[in-house]
């Protein structure tokens, strides 16, 4: 028989197919943390004392109350390097192991970062909407180049590497803050994101969410930005001061925001549509098929690693050992 597997995240039926193969599923998207969470719900309600196995993301997590009412459950998996709403200390309590999709989009992830920056410098959709209006060059203030300038990234994990990796090529010298100091790097490491902000011309957002990292992008960190200074987010929306920001956009504190990721999505960010110089993107950074498709079989590979009694591919909390 094989195990009972929850799906609490979007699947391409390619995808499910893929799944079925090796799991009885259940199929249940939710809407997201704060959205609508009933059918997941429903789906613990009649089948929670047989589900063994579920897979979610970072937004949807799976919260400590639901963990509870899953007797027989002993591995979560999300889909993507997200786990912030996963209750970790609740799975680890139980020796549920936690484990994640890391190293499957970390190249979507940085080439939509160097593309959402670049269109906030060089004011690409300002000037995309403006020819079709009738706007010639002559008409505006020459947007400022890219090369040649400071990158700072917080969060110097496997995306802030690819993104740093990427800004090389554009000639940028890299600063970062990160939980861990990397000096094999060989980029210029600052003490906190205040210091590392008032260094950059571009700050680079890529560390994980939850409640240490919470609006730490606060209006200090925009202020030490500075008013040639460009943010970028493609980590969690809670990052970021969302009032904040548009403060800074209005006054003129900074030059513009790139955020694909934004407090209380899908509701778009109300306070920063109004401006020309906050490009927005719907949290598909780390989406593409070739990543959505490495992110299954991370899943089904971890899966298989757990079944087999070997270690996780890419674990992401430390059990207690059941006894």
């Amino acid at each position: 028989m094989k195990p009972l597997l929850l799906v609490l995240v979007y699947l391409s039926e390619e995808h499910r197919a893929l799944v079925a193969e090796r799991f009885d599923m259940l199929y249940a998207p939710n809407e997201g943390l704060g959205q609508d969470r009933s059918n997941g719900a429903a789906q613990i309600a009649a089948r929670g004392a047989d589900i063994r196995v579920v897979l979610t993301n970072g937004t949807n997590g799976l919260l400590a109350d639901e963990i509870a009412t899953l007797p027989k459950l002993e591995l979560v998996c999300t889909v993507g390097v997200g786990y912030e709403n996963v209750a970790l200390d609740a799975a680890a309590a139980r020796g549920i192991p936690v484990c994640n999709a890391a190293g499957t989009n970390d190249a979507a992830v940085a080439d939509h970062a160097m593309a959402i920056l670049l269109a906030a410098i060089r004011r690409l959709p300002f000037l995309n909407a403006g020819v079709r209006r009738g706007l010639w060059r002559d008409d505006i203030p020459r947007p400022p180049h890219v090369s040649g300038r400071r990158m700072g990234i917080f969060g110097l994990g496997a995306i802030g590497r690819q993104i740093a990796q990427r800004a090389q090529g554009f000639d940028m010298e890299i600063g970062y803050h990160s939980r861990t100091r990397r000096d094999d790097s060989g980029f210029r490491w600052f003490d906190d994101i205040g210091s590392l902000a008032a260094w950059s011309d571009f700050l680079v957002i890529a560390a994980p969410g939850g409640a240490a990292t919470y609006h730490i992008v606060d209006r200090a960190v925009l202020d030490a930005l500075g008013p040639q200074g460009v943010l970028v987010n493609i980590a969690r929306g809670t990052l970021v001061d969302t009032d904040a920001v548009a403060d800074a956009l209005q006054d003129g504190r900074i030059w513009a925001a790139a955020l694909d990721v934004y407090e209380y999505e899908p509701t778009p960010p109300a306070r920063l549509l109004a401006f020309e110089n906050a490009v927005l993107t719907p949290h598909i950074g780390g989406i593409s098929p070739q990543a959505i498709h490495a992110s299954v079989l991370r899943f089904l590979e971890n899966a298989e690693a757990h079944f087999a009694g070997r270690p996780l591919v890419t674990p992401v909390n430390r059990p207690v050992a059941r006894t």
